[in-house]
């Protein structure tokens, strides 16, 4: 006799990691220590990093019952790009150094599993390639991809990347500004982690304007950049444009003043200024800012359906996750990024029934406490 509710077919393997944690312990024990040092640290004492995850455990969920929802639909749209739930792959940079086919399996894995994926600016494929790569694992439909962007002093080039990831099929850009400058990360500078290997680069740095043909560029970090470089790209695209970084919410009322399509509620993952409230704390301040006129996306520290499901009743339209893909990746490839991908649908499917949800539109904020 099978145990309640069990599904004999769906049984993951012997060795499957079951949750999100057990894939970053075997990623861990898979990863060059050095890799997985850039991949799980952040900046200075790393306190942001820690309070991300810490924060949505001081939150608790107060559900709702007999509400009568046989099924839940989970799916979402944003910026005309339908996805099979509201989770999404948040930008992360050198995909291949956890996986020889780095960025392209992880876009099979999106594409087949109906995830919108941000393709990092510093990604160790080029966009094209990795739009190529969605497009063989859906053929049927466009890639839901998005392009993340660095605002570069030279315009030029920034015109040449927005260029390329329209081309490749990018629905939307988005721009992340919390980084004037590096954020320090002292695990890295203890091992010497200060460039790419031999046979690995920026790729969608290659190329652009001002250098040799097959020259990659460094990305550069610039204090310049202001609104006024945001006005200049709203009116050089006609791509949706998103602002990941915005934490402030005085900033938030000023994107909405300077047209922005919508907002990652990002603290770049503990990795630039530490210290940053952890995003879910946030949360509340930055939806009252912009009064539901934009969405706003939640990024970091999510590794629970149940911290989807808390995200999304404070007010947030989606949650992007960056870690636990390569996590994913690092295991096993496409399969172990589609596992991370479907594991946490699956939690979310089982969160929001337990809330008395039928989807996420149904979550409300007096389904969260929170807890001293």
């Amino acid at each position: 006799m099978h145990a309640l509710g069990a599904d004999p077919a769906a049984r993951p393997g012997p060795a499957d990691p079951l949750n999100l944690r057990e894939f970053q312990a075997a990623a861990k024990s898979t990863v060059d220590p050095v890799y997985y040092d850039y991949l799980a640290g952040g900046a200075w004492d790393e306190v942001t990093l820690r309070d991300n995850e810490a924060a949505f455990g001081r939150l608790s969920l107060l559900p709702r019952v007999l509400r009568g929802h046989e099924k839940r639909e989970l799916d979402v749209s944003l910026f005309g790009c339908p996805a099979s739930s509201p989770v999404l792959i948040s930008p992360t940079a050198f995909h291949r150094l956890v996986h020889p086919e780095g960025e392209r399996a992880t876009a099979r894995a999106a594409a087949a599993t109906g995830t919108i994926m941000v393709v990092s600016m510093a990604a160790t494929v080029a966009v094209g390639d990795i739009a190529a790569a969605a497009r063989e694992a859906a053929p049927e439909g466009g890639p839901a991809l998005w392009f993340q962007l660095y605002l570069q002093p030279d315009r030029e080039v920034t015109e040449a990347l927005v260029a390329r990831a329209t081309a490749a099929g990018a629905r939307a850009l988005v721009v992340t500004v919390d980084s004037p400058v590096f954020g320090t990360h002292e695990r890295d500078r203890r091992n010497g982690f200060l460039d790419l290997p031999a046979g690995m680069a920026c790729e969608n740095m290659r190329g652009l304007p001002g250098g040799e043909p097959d020259a990659v560029r460094p990305i550069a970090m610039s204090p310049r950049i202001c609104w006024a470089d945001v006005d200049w790209l709203r009116r050089s695209t006609s791509l949706p444009v998103l602002l990941k970084g915005v934490v402030h919410p005085e900033d938030a009322r000023l994107a909405l003043r300077h047209g922005v399509d919508g907002l990652v509620l990002s603290n770049h993952g503990g990795r630039q200024l530490d210290t940053v409230p952890a995003t879910i704390d946030l949360l509340p301040d930055i939806v009252a800012a912009v009064g539901g006129r934009i969405p706003v996306i939640l990024d970091g520290g999510v590794r629970r359906g149940t911290d989807v499901v808390k995200a999304l009743a404070l007010g947030a339209s989606a949650v992007g996750i960056g870690r636990p893909v390569l996590w994913g990746l690092a295991v096993d490839g496409e399969r172990g990024v589609r596992r991370v991908l479907d594991l946490l649908r699956d939690e979310v499917d089982t969160a929001l029934a337990l809330c008395g949800a039928a989807s996420p539109r149904d979550l409300t904020p007096d389904l969260v406490r929170g807890r001293p």
